[in-house]
Order: structure tokens, then sequence, then C-alpha cells
């Protein structure tokens, strides 16, 4: 039997990108997936090359309505919901915290924390009637240490790490769990817009995106292998299915180590550098 057989999951921001390769993953481990995403045409490409067990419903996270209709069409059409991923996501802004514009501040918010938020929700509304359910909430290692993204992103990365343990420990006893993965580096398409390329070349970039990161991320990572999307969607798989029943207000970080600290080759060199500074001239 596959990991998720038969299992109905919504995958939001899955029209490219680590949504959709989670998408991917879901279907090949034998769920029915349901992605959701404000690119329509995208959305729709990605789901009909998933194959009959995939559909594309059009939501925008930061509008409640939008989330609940989705839950709700999704349970029309499957029956039940057995999974969340609130992955949906928008690049941060690299202003100082004096120049920045409070209103892409709230923007962002609106994505990330109440995107989850109306995410968890509604799907905790129905997986109430089911006693069963799991929800992943997509964090980031911006959202545990700041300096790695914009104050706006890494800010709202933090409250969805706090969301997550928050609504694990209201909804355990119902036997739903909340978890969240917290990615380090990888090459997606939010990144190039958020250098400032248009969205509609974005997804494009990918490719020139992982040289960069392969030749100036790794030294901030204790093991050197390029984070992938492939590596995200395995760890939410996991987290979706029932191998993880007992993990609930976790996060996971799939960031080769970056985030819990300095890589010790970085370390040496920096101790080389020092020591041949301060060492006696011969």
């Amino acid at each position: 039997m596959k990991t998720l057989d038969q299992k109905v999951a919504i995958i939001t921001g899955a029209t490219s990108g680590i949504g959709a390769r989670i998408a991917d993953v879901f279907v090949r481990a034998g769920a029915h997936v349901v992605l959701a995403g404000r690119r329509e045409a995208e959305g729709k490409a990605v789901a009909e090359s998933l194959g009959g067990t995939a559909g594309f419903i059009r939501a925008d996270v930061s509008a409640e309505e939008d989330v609940e209709a989705l839950v709700t069409r999704t349970v029309e059409r499957h029956g039940r919901l057995d999974i969340m991923v609130n992955n949906a996501g928008t690049p941060g802004n690299r202003a100082s915290v004096s120049d920045f514009d409070g209103e892409v501040f709230r923007r962002t918010l609106a994505v990330h924390v109440h995107g989850a938020m109306y995410g968890t929700k509604h799907a905790a509304r129905q997986m109430l009637t089911q006693r069963s359910g799991s929800i992943i909430n997509m964090a980031s290692l911006a959202g545990k240490a700041a300096g790695w993204s914009g104050m706006d992103y890494s800010t709202a990365k933090a409250a969805v790490l706090h969301l997550t343990r928050c609504a694990a420990m209201d909804l355990g006893e119902h036997g739903i769990r909340v978890n969240s993965v917290s990615p380090g580096f990888v090459p997606t398409g939010i990144f190039a817009k958020g250098a400032g390329v248009a969205p509609s070349a974005a997804d494009g970039s990918v490719d020139a995106l992982a040289v960069v990161f392969d030749s100036v991320m790794k030294r901030h990572q204790a093991i050197e292998t390029p984070v992938s999307t492939d590596d995200v969607a395995e760890a939410v798989l996991w987290l979706a299915g029932d191998a993880s029943r007992l993990v609930t207000g976790q996060d996971i970080g799939v960031d080769a180590g970056t985030s819990v600290g300095r890589p010790s080759a970085m370390s040496r060199e920096e101790f080389d550098s020092l020591r041949g500074l301060l060492a006696p001239r011969q």
C-alpha cells in the first residue's frame, strides 16, 4: 500500500516550486490532491501533468472566503480532507526597518500568517468531524534566525512557527496533528521575484539560481549538498503520513544544518586567518 493511499490533500501555493513538487510526491504516494493558487493557467497545467487524481482550484489564501470555499469544494468533490499543506508565499522585502512600507509588511503577513491561519482553521473544521488529519505549515530558516531574508518575510515565518505550536496544542486531543517544515536555501521562483524578476519569468530562472546557490550559499551549510524541492517534499510527505502519527507541534528544518550554527570549516578558515595575523613575523 502506498504511503498516502486514497487520502485527500490540499496544497496551497502549488503552481510551481516547492508546492508543485509536493503535489507530485503526494500523487505518487497515492493521494487525491487539490492544488491551489492564484495563477489559474499555471495551476491547471501542473494538475493536468499529474494525472486524474490531481485537480486545481483557484484561491487567494489572504482572503478567508477563498480558503473556506477551497476546503468546501474539496470535501464536496472527495468526501473528506486528510492533509492540509499551507505552502503559499510571497518574497520578502529587503528595506531597512526605518524605511519599511507598512502596506508591504501587511500584505506579506496576510499571505504567510493569515493564509496559514485560514488554512488551519477551515481544514480543522472538517478534520474535527473525522477526528483525524495532518496540517503542515511551510515555515523557513528565516523564521528562526534574522538576516536570511527581508524583515517582513522573516517576521511572518516566525509567526507561522508559533501558530503551528498553538494549533497543535489546541487540536491534538481531537486526533489532528499540526507541524511545520523550514526549508533553507532552495532555488525556486520566489527568490527571483524577490530580486525583481517579473513573476512570469521567475520560474524560468531556477537553473541560474541553483548555480548561484551552489557557489555562494553552501558555505553556510554543514552538509554542502544543495537543498532541493525534493528534499522538502519528502519531509512534508513523512509528516502527512501515518509514520509520524505521534509527531505534532514540531518543526523539521530541511536546511543542511544552516539553522544549527556555523560550519566547522568556516570557523577553521577564520581562525587560521586570525592566527596568521597574530603570529610573530619571522
